[in-house]
């Protein structure tokens, strides 16, 4: 069996007081899986009146749509479909396997890492709970690069962070960055029909995972900022600032890291922004894609309570850029 799959990575270990969800031992029938897409997908809060970030109600709410939302899928009975040979070949050409699950493998530990330092322990379950889902991402990546034959370059080690929180909010920040583009090129996936349905359908729990992670991360977000003295807000703005500065660079181009066996290796972190062309067969220019992230992520995000935050960096980004951008010309005969 592959390496990456034999990943001995345990939550509980960084948490002690973490238990890890119950999943079933056999693959649920389409009824079961049916309502456990539904139920992931839809949540409103019993409380009545405004959940304002900072109190009580909005940390007990946010940590319960997590908890409560939760899909109990087991990624090793996960049915990967047998692919033609065309779409076996765009698969393993496409340039994110490495950085994915290497991303997943840093994200798990540095959301461990931080939820270890939380005092409150409804939102220190929540945050320990994503890591576990960090993890459980990671178990699916790597098993769907065994069963397509994928190869990898060696994971490197994974370093527990000396400063938690700024690691917990680049993980976060970053995901909120990604998942953004990322409901729009899974869109385009979906509707290039060069994948088979199946495939998109095993993949379809993971990007609703993403979701939830960053709709927690929003509300940690807000609740974190709204509970510190003034100087203490001060000095975490200024991280925020600083973590955004550091996720601008790192987009900026190729990054380099080095694998376990002291081998350079390139990754493109910026896939998720120009990686249309690698899903697809037709030519969708920048704001068609900007376009449907924005109604992707509208999607993905209507089901959950309103009065919880949504993470609007990058949708408001977006919606400001699309402003200078002009439509494709269609094309007239003479």
């Amino acid at each position: 069996m592959n390496d990456q799959v034999l990943d001995t990575f345990d939550t509980a270990q960084l948490i002690p007081d973490f238990n890890a969800p119950q999943l079933p031992s056999e693959r649920p029938d389409h009824a079961t899986l049916d309502a456990a897409e539904h139920n992931t997908r839809h949540w409103v809060s019993r409380e009545s009146g405004p959940l304002t970030p900072g109190s009580d109600a909005h940390r007990s709410e946010t940590c319960r749509m997590f908890r409560e939302t939760f899909n109990p899928y087991r990624p090793s009975v996960l049915e990967w479909p047998r692919l033609a040979p065309e779409a076996l070949k765009r698969i393993v050409e496409l340039p994110i396997w490495d950085i994915a699950v290497q991303t997943e493998g840093k994200a798990r530990l540095r959301m461990a890492a931080y939820a270890a330092t939380v005092d409150d322990p409804d939102m220190r379950a929540a945050l320990a709970l994503n890591a576990w889902e960090e993890n459980r991402h990671k178990e699916v990546l790597s098993r769907m690069v065994e069963a397509y034959g994928i190869a990898l370059a060696s994971e490197p080690p994974y370093v527990y962070p000396k400063d938690a929180e700024w690691a917990y909010l680049v993980t976060g920040y970053s995901e909120c960055v990604d998942s953004f583009f990322a409901f729009g090129l899974f869109e385009v996936a979906k509707r290039s029909g060069l994948f088979p349905p199946e495939l998109i359908d095993t993949f379809e729990p993971v990007m609703q995972e993403e979701c939830r992670h960053i709709l927690l991360f929003a509300n940690w977000v807000a609740w974190h900022r709204a509970r510190l003295s003034w100087w203490q807000r001060m000095l975490f703005e200024l991280k925020v600032v600083r973590v955004w500065m550091f996720l601008g660079w790192e987009r900026m181009g190729l990054a380099r890291s080095m694998d376990a066996d002291g081998n350079a290796q390139q990754q493109d972190n910026n896939f998720t922004v120009n990686g249309a062309q690698s899903v697809s067969d037709v030519d969708i220019s920048v704001p068609e894609l900007m376009r449907l992230c924005l109604s992707e992520n509208d999607r993905r995000f209507a089901g959950y309570d309103t009065r919880l935050l949504r993470p609007e960096t990058m949708p408001k980004l977006v919606r400001f850029a699309l402003r200078f951008m002009r439509k494709k010309p269609s094309t007239q005969s003479s």
